[in-house]
């Protein structure tokens, strides 16, 4: 059984789990997040945090959520949990009077197939801010 709820990022324990999850999920690809901004969840298998996942006010998008960043220990995936973690996201956004969640991915079908599921089209954003064959994502939440 999985549980899943926001991280308190002002404790420094959990500041460094999420730390530890970003390096076992993403290795050297992505740059640490400012765990600091924004809300943040952790998914918890038993007592051991396997899952995690931000969303911080859009620079990108007016009045929008940006879902930055989600990891899933491998051993874990194939469980529903980013999907799971999205519709948290989403919940949040709503909560705050958001229109929209954007997002993005760069070679990654898994993540680019759970948007897909999740509701999330695509969309050319007026300034792309990643790379030329990076895909964008959308969800509206009114």
């Amino acid at each position: 059984m999985y549980r899943i709820r926001i991280a308190d990022t002002d404790d420094d324990e959990t500041s460094e789990i999420l730390g530890d999850l970003h390096r076992l999920t993403f290795f050297d690809g992505a740059a640490l997040p400012q765990f600091g901004s924004g809300t943040w969840w952790l998914a918890h298998h038993d007592d051991d945090a396997v899952a995690f996942a931000g969303v911080v006010p859009s620079t990108h998008a007016r009045n929008s959520g940006y879902f930055c960043r989600v990891g899933v220990l491998q051993r874990h995936w194939g469980r529903g949990l980013q999907r799971r973690l999205m519709r948290a996201i989403e919940a949040r956004g709503r909560r705050l009077g958001w229109d929209s969640i954007v997002s993005d991915t760069t070679d990654n079908p898994v993540s680019a197939n759970n948007f897909i599921h999740a509701g999330y089209r695509l969309y050319e954003p007026e300034a792309p801010w990643a790379w030329s064959h990076t895909l964008y994502w959308r969800k509206w939440l009114r």
